[in-house]
């Protein structure tokens, strides 16, 4: 039987998955030591782009709620009046080599909004919802051993439903 190791996404939260066997599954926290940048410019969807300077925070994180109230926001006051924009999240991992012929997946509950995940440089997927969970195989892009692996998160909610 395959081994099946899973990363999990709770809105921006992650919890690490390794499925052994069929019903023997360990469950690994992933929330700790994601980097955040919002930035509306640049991309920052590259592995070698340096996140050096970025905010380190565990997860879950929402960066709408750190800014300042106000009716001129693009969620306007029915929509909470918070500020919008995008962010970046960003986290570095290695996997052991001992998991090269596992399945590895990326799943997220959700991340609100129009988000777009990328591993090592390779786009996954963008998903325009922010209230549906959805998964990506990383299988095919990662780097084993000693080598880092990036995913990088953008995560856009400059423009407010009305």
């Amino acid at each position: 039987m395959n081994k099946l190791l899973k990363l999990i996404s709770l809105s921006v939260s992650c919890f690490l998955f390794v499925q052994l066997h069929a019903q023997n599954k360990t469950r690994v926290n992933f929330d700790k030591g994601w980097k955040f940048k919002l930035d509306s410019f640049q991309s920052y969807n590259e592995p070698g782009v340096s996140d050096a300077g970025w905010r380190k925070l565990n997860l879950p994180h929402d960066w709408s709620i750190e800014g300042t109230f106000s009716k001129d926001n693009p969620a306007t006051p029915g929509g909470g009046a918070l500020p919008g924009g995008i962010g970046w999240y960003r986290k570095s991992f290695t996997v052991s080599v001992s998991k090269k012929n596992d399945i590895i997946l990326i799943d997220f509950d959700g991340v609100y909004m129009k988000s777009e995940v990328w591993i090592n440089g390779h786009s996954l997927g963008k998903r325009p919802s922010g209230y549906i969970s959805f998964q990506y195989d990383l299988t095919p892009y990662l780097k084993y051993g000693n080598k880092k692996n990036v995913i990088a998160v953008k995560v856009d909610n400059s423009k407010q439903p009305k």
